[in-house]
């Protein structure tokens, strides 16, 4: 019995220290499973952080984009102001006829055209006729940085006073070019065409093809519209005419100078005229910035929403590409036949006035030729 009770308090003894080693170990995994725990925690943090962070760089990438592309955009522009090409390239001047061809008739009807060219030189033209001897001009100063802005004016249509606009805030001087009807119609645009400093030059009276008149009736078309100037104005019309659709021969050209005119074609035109069929600001913005060349006398059609439209961001660009704009009486002067005295030319008129081929005043587009359309112009 007594060898029984001690057996049972060694037992109980045991049992009691085995509680105590099993309380003494209790805290200890609780203390590590808490560090494990916080441990968790602080990497589920740091993951958590680190999301964030990427989340917000990704939400900053993201604000970044509209500013890079817009960066991209004016990098485009700034390339296109930048990428103007040389002076030796700008300064290849074009051959031009010395002398009239033998082919061509007294009063053959040629209508104007132009080659245009991808790489900024001045276009070539028209081989046929010396249009240097007879006062006229497509091209000017050719070993400047210079363009003669000019607007044919055969009637309005809302947009002429936004042009002048824009011409007054860029310090621009341009020539417009009017008929007779224009002049009555629309008395407040022309003078403030001349107020503002612009050229104003003759469009003729009723538009006509010039080499289809008489002498008479030549004259009588450009004496017309520069009477009216003069009667609005108090002062001469300038002494510019651009003939209507570009339709021109030796004759009207000879007699256009006798009657104290230059004759004013085009280095630069395209198809601008078509009220109802106008190509967009950024097409009339692309057409001028592709083809623009030294000396170019720019025929843009007033009617144009286009045109009004681009024509800021035009006048912009070619100043930051180092181009001025010039005034028609700047152009270069030639030596220049003998027309006779009291506008009367030393040569008579053939009995040819209407003998030409038609099909010479057609427009032709092709291999990059241009010629100014009729219509509206």
């Amino acid at each position: 019995m007594k060898k029984f009770f001690l057996l049972v308090l060694v037992l109980f003894t045991l049992s009691v220290a085995g509680c105590k080693g099993n309380k003494e170990n209790i805290p200890q995994i609780s203390e590590k499973q808490e560090e494990i725990s916080k441990n968790d925690s602080l990497v589920k943090e740091a993951f958590a952080s680190g999301n964030e962070e990427n989340e917000e760089e990704k939400e900053l990438e993201e604000e970044k984009e509209p500013e890079e592309e817009k960066e991209d955009e004016e990098d485009e522009i700034t390339k296109e102001i930048k990428n103007t090409p040389s002076d030796e390239i700008l300064k290849k001047a074009p051959d031009q006829p010395t002398e009239n061809s033998s082919s061509v008739g007294y009063n053959d009807k040629k209508s104007w055209w132009f080659k245009r060219n991808s790489e900024h030189t001045p276009p070539s033209a028209q081989m046929e006729i010396d249009i240097r001897q007879y006062g006229g001009y497509y091209l000017g100063n050719t070993d400047e940085r210079v363009i003669y802005l000019t607007f044919d004016e055969g009637y309005e249509n809302g947009y002429t006073s936004k042009i002048l606009d824009v011409l007054k805030e860029n310090d621009v001087k341009a020539a417009f070019f009017v008929t007779e009807p224009y002049i009555e119609k629309d008395p407040e645009l022309i003078l403030r065409m001349k107020n503002e400093g612009h050229v104003v030059g003759n469009h003729t009276t009723t538009h006509p093809e010039m080499p289809s008149l008489t002498d008479d009736e030549l004259f009588g078309e450009i004496t017309q519209c520069e009477n009216a100037y003069a009667e609005l104005t108090g002062e001469p019309m300038d002494k510019f005419l651009r003939p209507p659709g570009g339709v021109y021969s030796i004759r009207t050209l000879e007699k256009t100078l006798a009657a104290g005119y230059k004759t004013i074609f085009w280095s630069y035109a395209y198809k601008d005229w078509e009220v109802d069929n106008q190509p967009g600001t950024v097409e009339a913005y692309n057409m001028f910035v592709n083809n623009y060349h030294n000396g170019a006398i720019i025929l843009l059609h007033a009617v144009s929403q286009s045109n009004t439209e681009a024509l800021n961001s035009i006048i912009k660009t070619m100043k930051e590409k180092g181009y001025r704009f010039a005034s028609l009486y700047e152009l270069p002067e030639y030596d220049l036949i003998d027309v006779g005295q009291n506008g009367s030319p030393d040569i008579e008129l053939e009995e040819e006035v209407n003998t030409s081929d038609d099909s010479l005043t057609e427009t032709s587009q092709e291999n990059g030729n241009t010629s100014e359309g009729t219509e509206n112009s």
